[in-house]
C-alpha cells in the first residue's frame, strides 16, 4: 500500500440544491501528459469518503494510472468536520434521487474542469463509477442514467433498496413521518423522514438497481463477500443476472464482511487480503475497460 507520489487535492461543486458536494481528487505523477481516464467514487448508507481505507484505495487507483474523484453526496450528514455526522437535518432527507443528481452534479463538473487542478489533463469520455453498499446501488441507476458513464463497479452493493425497508420503518413512516436507526460505530441516533421511503416507491423504475442493470450495456463488475453481514452476497448476484451487458462479472470474496475486513479509522500498513482483493478486481477491470 504505497501513494506517496500521489497528489490529493479537496474541494466542493454545489449540489442542484445548492449544497456543497464535498470531493477530494486524486491525481497520478505527469498527471498533465497523457489524459487520464476518470474514475468517480461513490460512499454508501451511514458513510462518507474519508471512512476508513476508502482514501488509501481511492489513492491506489489513482497509482494505478488514474484521475480519482470521491464525494460525499450532500445530504450524506457530514460537514466540514469530513468524519463527524453534524448534519443530521441533511441526512433525514438523503433520497437516492438526490444522490443520482448530486452524481450528476460531479459529472458535470468534472467536463466544466472544476474539479481537478488546472493544468491536469483527464478524459472526460472515459469515466467510471465505483461504489460500496448504497453507493454502489446508485453507480448502478446513475451508470444507466448518464451517458458519460463507460464502465462500472461496485462494492458490496444493495440490489434493490425498496427491499431493504422494514416493517417498523414503514409502519414509522405511515405513523409519525420518520423513524429512527441507530449508528452502530458513534451511538448516534440518526432520523430518517418519510420522504426518503416515498422517493424510493414513486421513482422506483428510475432508482432501483436491480431495475436499471437491465439497461446496462457498459462494462460492469460486482464484487461482493460471501460472508457480508449487512448486504448478502445475493444482492451482487441479482445485479449480475440483471445486468445486461455483454461485458459483466461476478466476484465473490471468501470470508469478510460488508467493507472486506477494514474499520474505520483505518490506520493498518496494509490492507487486509479481501479489501486488496476487491481493489485488485477493480483495477484490473478499469485499466481493461477505461484505459
Amino acid at each position: 500500500m504505497s501513494s506517496s507520489t500521489i497528489t490529493k487535492e479537496s474541494g466542493s461543486v454545489s449540489s442542484n440544491e445548492g449544497l456543497p458536494i464535498y470531493y477530494d481528487c486524486y491525481l497520478p505523477p505527469n498527471s498533465g501528459a497523457e489524459p487520464l481516464p476518470v474514475v468517480i467514487f461513490l460512499h454508501g448508507f451511514k458513510g462518507f469518503k474519508d471512512w476508513g481505507a476508502f482514501p488509501e484505495a481511492c489513492a491506489a487507483i489513482s497509482e494505478a494510472g488514474f484521475a480519482v474523484a470521491a464525494m460525499n453526496f450532500s445530504l450524506n450528514g457530514v460537514g466540514e468536520s469530513m468524519t463527524e455526522f453534524d448534519q443530521l437535518d441533511l441526512f433525514a432527507r438523503e433520497t437516492l434521487s438526490q444522490d443520482l443528481e448530486d452524481v450528476r452534479s460531479m459529472i458535470s463538473a468534472i467536463h466544466n474542469e472544476q474539479v481537478f487542478p488546472a493544468g491536469s489533463s483527464v478524459d472526460t469520455g472515459s469515466i467510471g463509477l465505483l461504489g460500496h453498499s448504497r453507493g454502489g446501488h446508485t453507480a448502478v441507476a446513475a451508470a444507466a442514467e448518464y451517458a458519460e458513464v463507460a464502465s462500472v463497479v461496485t462494492w458490496s452493493a444493495v440490489a434493490d433498496y425498496n427491499a431493504r425497508w422494514s416493517e417498523d420503518m414503514i409502519s414509522d413512516w405511515e405513523n409519525k413521518g420518520v423513524t429512527e436507526i441507530m449508528n452502530g460505530r458513534t451511538g448516534q441516533v440518526m432520523p430518517v423522514k418519510d420522504v426518503v421511503y416515498k422517493d424510493a416507491l414513486e421513482n422506483a423504475d428510475r432508482l432501483m438497481a436491480v431495475k436499471r442493470a437491465r439497461e446496462l450495456t457498459i462494462p460492469a463488475l460486482f464484487i461482493h463477500s460471501k460472508g457480508d453481514e449487512a448486504a448478502s452476497y445475493d444482492n451482487a448476484e441479482q445485479l449480475y443476472r440483471n445486468c445486461a451487458s455483454d461485458h459483466k462479472d461476478l466476484k465473490l470474496i471468501e470470508d469478510s464482511g460488508h467493507t472486506f475486513d477494514t474499520a474505520h479509522p483505518f490506520d493498518e500498513d496494509e490492507f487486509p487480503e479481501a479489501f486488496q482483493q476487491a481493489l485488485d478486481y477493480t483495477t484490473a477491470w478499469f485499466q481493461k475497460h477505461l484505459q
